[in-house]
């Protein structure tokens, strides 16, 4: 039917469509009005499937082709993405999907802030404590409950960490201009523990915070308060990485374990060898650090070098790590808040 989409019912886009005219697509000039860009007044041959009074398997053929895995539009089919071959385009999408996010919202130079997800607040470190120590006293011989106990008064020690890292994070978040002021952010692993404390203070100042997750086998859950639309998963650790450093002009490291170590000396490493320009490393914590790291020892043996005990340095609370993160973008010619109002 002339005029008539392929349900035979007038789409209302097409009724209003300015250049539409009906069945005459002239002017009186001669010039044909421009075609609609999406609907046609007679349908094509191919927006209706082949009826069956023509074949009648033809339905269910057609319904097969269009269910059929090669059939899927590519960028829509997640067997075809997930298999082998097409890691290089996952690589490119896990990167490019936060780049774009972080390049619109402003974000120019983030503070990575590194910590055990085993810190939690120390309302709750104590609560785990009072907990195993019930436990332990009904079970005076069980050594492996004793050894948890200790472990558990030692994160108590160590949680005062979570104050000072959920202080800093506040600084970092009072720096800016306002809550929509991007420029300079804090970023975390979007976990609990450490990360949580860094996200919360920069949320305590009415700033935004960025968290990068990670895909694992077990369910990962971020802490709450990465603003939403700054909380990214990705699906490699590598790509995870690229964005801690790429806009990186601080890392501050809390006391932790395997994670918080990998990602602690690849960075040195990275500015060991001018891989990355130097930025400020800072080990939050000198009891725990010089114990899991020492430094003098390396030396000693000679597989690093003196100049390489200065690429990092200690403090202990949340003003004297700003401070310190101040003096040294000064010292360096790129300074915190340069250009940045109320600085």
């Amino acid at each position: 039917m002339m005029g008539m989409p392929a349900g035979g019912i007038r789409d209302e886009t097409m009724r209003d469509h300015p250049h539409d005219s009906g069945p005459s697509s002239h002017g009186d000039d001669g010039i044909p009005a421009p075609a609609h860009p999406e609907i046609r007044r007679e349908p094509l041959p191919w927006q209706t499937p082949k009826p069956a009074q023509d074949d009648a398997s033809a339905p269910e053929r057609v319904r097969a082709i269009m269910a059929s895995a090669s059939y899927r539009v590519a960028d829509q089919d997640i067997d075809f993405l997930n298999q082998p071959a097409s890691r290089g385009v996952r690589l490119q999408i896990d990167y490019l999907k936060a780049e774009l996010v972080l390049t619109r919202l402003g974000v120019e130079r983030t503070i990575v802030v590194f910590g055990s997800t085993r810190l939690p607040e120390p309302v709750a470190a104590r609560r785990r404590v009072d907990e195993l120590s019930v436990a332990a006293s009904k079970a005076p011989g069980d050594a492996a409950l004793a050894r948890r106990l200790g472990a558990a008064r030692r994160i108590l020690d160590k949680s005062r960490y979570y104050d000072v890292a959920r202080e800093f994070g506040r600084l970092v978040g009072a720096a800016g201009a306002g809550p929509e002021d991007c420029r300079l952010m804090v970023m975390t692993g979007a976990g609990p523990g450490i990360m949580e404390a860094a996200n919360r203070g920069a949320f305590d100042a009415g700033a935004k915070s960025i968290g990068l997750n990670i895909t694992l086998p077990q369910v990962q859950f971020p802490n709450p308060y990465v603003t939403p639309e700054l909380a990214f998963s990705f699906h490699y650790f590598a790509l995870r990485k690229m964005h801690f450093l790429q806009r990186a002009c601080a890392l501050v490291v809390f006391p932790g374990g395997y994670g918080t170590m990998d990602e602690l000396f690849e960075t040195l490493a990275l500015i060991q060898t001018r891989k990355i320009a130097p930025v400020p490393v800072i080990l939050v914590g000198a009891p725990f650090w010089t114990r899991a790291f020492d430094v003098g020892f390396l030396v000693d043996e000679g597989v690093i070098d003196e100049e390489d005990r200065d690429l990092y340095w200690y403090a202990e609370t949340a003003q004297e790590i700003w401070n310190g993160l101040v003096r040294w973008h000064d010292a360096n010619g790129t300074p915190l808040q340069a250009g940045r109002s109320g600085s």
